[in-house]
Order: structure tokens, then C-alpha cells, then sequence
């Protein structure tokens, strides 16, 4: 007779792998950060400028701190979402999200927006999309760098979506009552699909990763002593070479996106016509972020990592050549390919190299990066831009960061594992 697992409430030996199901689960919960994310709040940012009696300049400060603090918030949640699971953590998280996304509803000034920022940067775009890409990297092996490539892509078109219904909410009511909506939306879909979903690791319905009838080597070892622990991985030049790489990706793709506008306007485009490069961005990012989750189950990570800094590279070099036509739609591309290729190179080197036992908490860092690198980066941009005396200029001399981490990521090695008796604590 099956058993039933008190903890997730299936049946201990489900008949078909649900590792696919968890997949897709989690994909939904990843879209779902939207409202925290740059590309859901950017939408507000006028009607609360115009409520609030705040400046364009105070708002972002303001962004900018919430993102810093909600960033430097995320170390105890990856050891946290290690130690009661994914599906408690997921379900609290998105709890409290919604609580946060209501507290933006009541702003006031500009100490409850930074307050405000800080909780849905926090638990949005940093715990809720932690949470999410944990859920999934217990449940793949050999496949994941596919899996992740194909659900960071449907995350993106589905995020996509956010500004829309957002925009649409504000239009019918006021800006107080979307944020509101925004809440009941993740409540309603981010809470019953981590309680009733999502399961924590295959052991728990008696299942493997990836399907298999037997554990692998390699799975084995996800789940034994030699999975390393977030201190351990912080000692390991590799773990930084590829986080360095997350954080030039993150800030200067960031700094771009936010200049966007200004940016093409210095080359003859209209704001609208500026915009709509965000599109043919999309679709890069989509195809780069397929490709490069297909190519990190079997090429060496030095190379991928030096081939996501060689887009950069090129994207950055590329503002020097546009114009209306084909070489501006190229430069969108590049720019979205370069952000593509990063999410699931990150998201299957990381417990390739360590293991999935501590996996949160190291994860939890690398997103950590990403923020923080993500919130000073328009800032950066503007700064030297000002400094050389363009877009251009800055974009060249920026170039230099990514073409730097480029070429060291070629000495990054796959680590060997040699059997330990325990693991040490964290």
C-alpha cells in the first residue's frame, strides 16, 4: 500500500514524474514577481509622483534605497527557504509579498515609499523569484539548464503582460487600488499553488531528478555531504567570476533599459519609437536565454560565461552605430540577449558546481548581487555619461568591465568532488 506524505499530502510514488509539474508551477509563481519587478512598478511612478507632491528625483532615490535594503534582506532568506522547503517558504513569501504590495497602497511621503520599495523589492523580486528557482533546481539534473531555459522565457513573455494589466487597473480606478488588485492577484494564484503544488524534492513522493528509475552519481550527490555550503562557495574564485558577471550584466542591462528612452532620443528616435525597441529586446533575450539553457547541460562553463560577456560587450560597442533601420533593432536585440543568456547559465551552474543541499542560501547571494548591481546602475550610467559627455562615450569605457570579466571567466574549471563523511556547518 502508498504511502501518503504528511508534508505535501500526494501519494509517495505518483505514477508519472512531477518534476514537470513543479516546472511549470514555479514558472507561474516567477512571473508573478511582476508587481515588484522595474518593469511593474515603472507604471506607477507618475501618478504617485503627481499624488504624492514628490519630484521625479525623490521617487528614484527612493527606489534606489528599497532596492538596496530589500537586496542586502535577501542572505537569510536563501537558508531559510533551505531549511523549511520550498513550499513553506513559497507560501509565507507570498503571504507576505501581498501584504507588501497592499502597504504600497498607502504611501504617503517619501520615508513609507522607500519603506514601501523595500518590501516589495525584498519579497518580491528577490524572495518570491529565489523561492521559485529553488523549487525547480531540486527536481532537474541533467536536464536543468533546458528546464530553466525555457521557464525563464515564458516568466519573461509573461512578465511582460504585468505593465499591461497594471496600466489597465490604474486606468479604471486609481493607482491606491491596482496596487491593491496587484496583492489579491498574488495571493490568489501564488498561495494555493504553494500549498496544494509545489513539493519540495523528489525523495518526498519517492521519486528521482529528472525522472530517472535510480538515482545518478550526480544526483546522489545532490543530496549527500559533498554539496558545498555557502561558505565554502564563497572561498571559490569561480563563484565570484560568475557573479561578477551577474552583476556587470544586471547593472549596465539595467542602466541601459532606464535610459532607454533618452538614450535613441540622441539619435533621432521619438520616445515612442524608442519604446518600441523593447520589443525585438524580448525576443532576444526569449532566444538567448533558450539556447544558452540548452548549451549549460554540455558546454563548459568558462565558455558560456565568456560568450554572455562577449553580447554585452557588443551591445554596449553597438550605441555607437545606431540609426533608424536595422542596425538599432540589432543593438535591442544584443542588449536583450546578453540579459537572456545570464538567468539560466546562473541558475544551473550554481548547484552543479555546489549541490542543491545548500542551494538557497548560495543562490541567495548570487541574487543578492543582481540587485544591488541592477539599483546602481542607471545611477552609474548617468553619472559618467555626464562625466564624458554622452551615452556613447560612457557606453565605451563601461565596455571595458564586461571584456575584463570576459576573458578571466576562461579560467573558471568545473570543481571535483571528492567524498566527505559531513559536511561542516554554515
Amino acid at each position: 500500500m502508498h504511502r501518503v506524505s504528511t508534508a505535501t499530502g500526494l501519494d509517495q510514488r505518483p505514477r508519472h514524474f512531477i518534476g514537470w509539474r513543479i516546472a511549470v508551477l514555479a514558472t507561474i509563481t516567477g512571473a508573478m514577481t511582476g508587481p515588484g519587478q522595474t518593469i511593474g512598478v515603472s507604471v506607477f511612478v507618475d501618478p504617485m509622483i503627481a499624488a504624492l507632491d514628490l519630484t521625479r528625483s525623490q521617487v528614484s532615490m527612493a527606489y534606489l534605497i528599497g532596492t538596496l535594503v530589500g537586496a542586502a534582506a535577501l542572505l537569510p532568506v536563501g537558508r531559510w527557504i533551505d531549511r523549511v522547503g520550498s513550499r513553506r517558504a513559497m507560501t509565507w513569501i507570498g503571504v507576505a509579498f501581498g501584504t507588501g504590495l497592499v502597504a504600497m497602497s498607502g504611501v504617503r511621503g517619501f520615508v513609507t515609499l522607500a519603506i514601501g520599495f523595500t518590501l516589495i523589492r525584498w519579497l518580491g523580486q528577490g524572495s518570491l523569484g529565489l523561492v521559485s528557482v529553488v523549487s525547480i533546481t531540486h527536481w532537474f539534473e541533467r536536464r536543468r539548464g533546458a528546464v530553466f531555459g525555457v521557464s525563464f522565457t515564458v516568466v519573461s513573455a509573461l512578465m511582460a503582460l504585468t505593465p499591461v494589466f497594471l496600466g489597465f487597473a490604474i486606468g479604471a480606478y486609481d493607482w491606491r487600488t491596482a496596487w491593491v488588485i496587484a496583492a489579491v492577484a498574488v495571493w490568489l494564484v501564488v498561495i494555493p499553488i504553494a500549498r496544494f503544488g509545489i513539493v519540495d524534492r523528489p525523495a518526498d513522493v519517492g521519486q528521482y531528478p529528472d525522472g530517472d528509475d535510480a538515482p545518478t552519481a550526480a544526483s546522489a550527490r545532490l543530496r549527500t555531504a559533498e554539496s558545498r555550503t555557502r561558505r565554502e562557495a564563497l572561498g571559490e574564485v569561480r563563484f565570484w567570476l560568475l557573479n561578477l558577471a551577474v552583476a556587470v550584466t544586471a547593472m549596465l542591462v539595467t542602466a541601459l533599459n532606464f535610459h532607454q528612452i533618452s538614450i535613441l532620443g540622441e539619435e533621432g528616435f521619438s520616445a515612442t519609437e524608442a519604446a518600441a525597441m523593447f520589443l525585438p529586446q524580448v525576443a532576444g533575450a526569449i532566444v538567448a536565454g533558450l539556447v544558452v539553457g540548452a548549451l549549460a547541460d554540455l558546454v563548459p562553463a568558462r565558455f558560456l560565461v565568456a560568450m554572455s560577456m562577449g553580447i554585452l560587450v557588443c551591445s554596449l560597442l553597438l550605441i555607437n552605430f545606431i540609426q533608424p533601420g536595422w542596425q538599432v533593432v540589432l543593438y535591442a536585440v544584443m542588449l536583450g540577449a546578453s540579459a537572456g543568456a545570464q538567468r539560466p547559465l546562473v541558475a544551473t551552474l550554481l548547484p552543479r558546481w555546489y549541490g542543491a543541499v545548500h542551494i538557497g542560501a548560495i543562490q541567495g547571494v548570487s541574487t543578492l548581487i543582481g540587485v544591488a548591481a541592477s539599483a546602481v546602475g542607471p545611477v552609474a550610467l548617468a553619472l559618467v555619461s555626464a562625466w564624458l559627455g554622452g551615452y556613447t562615450e560612457a557606453a565605451q569605457l563601461l565596455a571595458v568591465l564586461p571584456f575584463v570579466i570576459g576573458l578571466a571567466s576562461l579560467a573558471i574549471s568545473e570543481p571535483e568532488f571528492e567524498p566527505r563523511s559531513a559536511a561542516p556547518q554554515q
